[in-house]
């Protein structure tokens, strides 16, 4: 390795919802920093285009999973070691939204948003301890601004909050492993989130940077917390 070699060449990031918005973002600003990564979601077909699009099997690994099945998380862990012989950072990033007012979406919609976003993420974090303890990793959770103030009637905000909990409730049960635990918690973002674009909205490069930065650090820095919003967001 020269001293023009990125720090990061050669690890292995593992990220959830990898096939569109902040996933995909990260998977590419990540492969261009020089970082192996795994493109987990339940879109095998455009997880498979993002791989080839980031240089193939060598340094992308797509695998379907739907991340609120205990089965499907064990396997996407399993295929990540067997490929690049294991996971040094696990970015639990897979989650939706849905309308705000307790009666203005259906209760089957509720269940799906609360099982990917909260059981979900919390399945990441149990499939992929063994192998972050193993490399002294690093763990990151996306949750959002809606996860630090409370939006009239969002159920998903209560998810973003309980996301936001979770990172640090991890951190302090993964206290003294080397394994480190951080929370993105972006504003207003451009990605599919949205059915029509915001004004003056993040876009997903700008939470990229902001993952990149966290999981870069040397191992004595554990970045917990990131908020960040777009400068013309006020709330």
């Amino acid at each position: 390795m020269n001293a023009d070699t990125p720090i990061s060449a050669g690890r292995v990031l593992l990220i959830t919802g990898a096939s569109s918005g902040i996933g995909a973002a990260t998977a590419r600003l990540a492969a261009a920093d020089g970082w192996r990564v795994v493109l987990a979601a339940r879109s095998r077909e455009r997880l498979e285009a993002l791989a080839e699009e980031l240089g193939g099997s060598q340094h992308a690994l797509p695998v379907r999973c739907d991340v609120t099945d205990w089965d499907e998380q064990q396997r996407m862990v399993d295929s990540a070691c067997e490929a690049f012989g294991g996971i040094d950072a696990t970015f639990a990033n897979a989650g939706f939204g849905g309308p705000r007012g307790f009666l203005n979406d259906t209760p089957e919609h509720w269940r799906a948003m609360v099982l990917t976003n909260v059981y979900g993420a919390a399945l990441s974090i149990r499939a992929t301890i063994p192998a972050l303890r193993t490399s002294r990793g690093h763990l990151l959770l996306t949750s959002s601004v809606a996860g630090r103030r409370v939006l009239p009637g969002s159920l998903y905000s209560c998810t973003k909050h309980a996301v936001t909990a979770m990172a640090e409730a991890a951190r302090q049960d993964l206290h003294g492993t080397g394994i480190r635990v951080s929370v993105i918690e972006p504003g207003m973002t451009d990605t599919p989130f949205f059915d029509e674009r915001p004004a003056h909205a993040l876009r997903a490069e700008d939470i990229a940077r902001a993952v990149l930065y966290v999981i870069s650090q040397p191992p004595h820095v554990d970045v917990n917390e990131i908020l960040i919003r777009p400068t013309e967001q006020q709330g």
